[in-house]
């Protein structure tokens, strides 16, 4: 009886080993799965032009309206003409919103066709003189928010008047770029 447990154990332990090289042997099939990130829309860019205090580019969340980009350029300026203007319009990429003024015009906005870009160009009465602005005047400007408005206004008080309208640079946080787009909107005057 011995002889028979023992080969009975024997013939169990051969299966169990069998058992166990064949699941170690198995090869994976299949490929691996591999995680990729969520999908996300790209932004659309629109240009922000006319009658708002901060012209200039600026991004959305496909599905924004035209009242989100008058919103994120600063709001309507009091001569705007909002009668010809669906404010509930969806942008799209790529769009020149265009904000007339009252009696139709866009005034100073020249358009260079062959490139899609536009810049604003102010009649000599409508300049920010960057020595007598207020802090609200400077916020007006296309780049400068009130932190940097303030900056100019202390920067004037602890330097004395700015001698020519590239001496904004001397600011902190006003480079090349900015200076750009304020080049033609700003004078130290007379």
């Amino acid at each position: 009886m011995r002889s028979v447990l023992q080969v009975l154990i024997g013939v169990v332990a051969g299966f169990l080993l069998a058992g166990l090289f064949w699941l170690v042997s198995r090869l994976p099939a299949g490929q691996p799965i591999e995680l990729q990130p969520a999908p996300t829309k790209t932004p659309i860019v629109v240009n922000v032009v006319g009658a708002v205090p901060r012209p200039g580019l600026y991004e959305f969340a496909d599905g924004s309206r035209v009242q989100d980009a008058i919103n994120a350029a600063g709001g309507l300026l009091t001569d705007a003409d909002t009668s010809a203007i669906n404010l509930a319009a969806r942008l799209e990429d790529g769009q020149q919103l265009v904000i007339p003024f009252t009696g139709g015009s866009v005034q100073g906005t020249n358009s260079n066709s062959s490139l899609g870009q536009s810049t604003t160009v102010p009649s000599s009465g409508d300049l920010v003189n960057i020595n007598t602005a207020t802090l609200d005047e400077l916020d007006t400007l296309p780049g400068i928010g009130p932190t940097t408005a303030q900056k100019i206004v202390d920067y004037r008080t602890q330097h004395g008047p700015f001698q020519r309208i590239e001496d904004i640079m001397n600011v902190s946080g006003i480079g090349p770029a900015t200076f750009d787009k304020l080049q033609n909107l700003i004078t130290v005057g007379q």
